[in-house]
């Protein structure tokens, strides 16, 4: 059986290069918004940014982690920035850089394929 964090990492890793989701919106994908919580800590634990990209996961707000596991919010900006992410005061422009419906849904879809098929 596979285990949550092993989802909330196949999830992650569909988040498209240049685009970023939140906390709230992985745990929407694992079935429950209420698992936010469970998904910073899951990221905070990612045993390789390389393979699992959780810098593209951000608050509601746009803000990137203070505690990122990989070296704190400044590395997790930077990574943004180098993928093409646009910050406004100090925070994603979620209206140009958050994930749309469309790519929410193809995630939702791909992550049915990999795990209930």
């Amino acid at each position: 059986m596979t285990s949550l964090a092993e989802k909330i990492y196949a999830a992650v890793r569909l988040v498209p290069c240049g685009k970023v989701a939140t906390y709230s919106q992985i745990a929407a994908l694992m079935g429950n918004c209420n698992l936010r919580r469970y998904v910073g800590n899951a990221l905070h634990k990612n045993p390789s940014n390389s393979i699992t990209p959780c810098h593209r996961i951000v608050n509601a707000k746009g803000f990137c982690s203070g505690s990122f596991a990989f070296g704190g919010g400044d590395v997790q900006k930077n990574k943004l920035e180098t993928e093409g992410v646009g910050f406004i005061d100090g925070h994603v422009d979620m209206t140009r850089y958050s994930i749309t419906q469309d790519d929410f849904n193809a995630i939702s879809a791909e992550l049915m394929s990999i795990f209930y098929e």
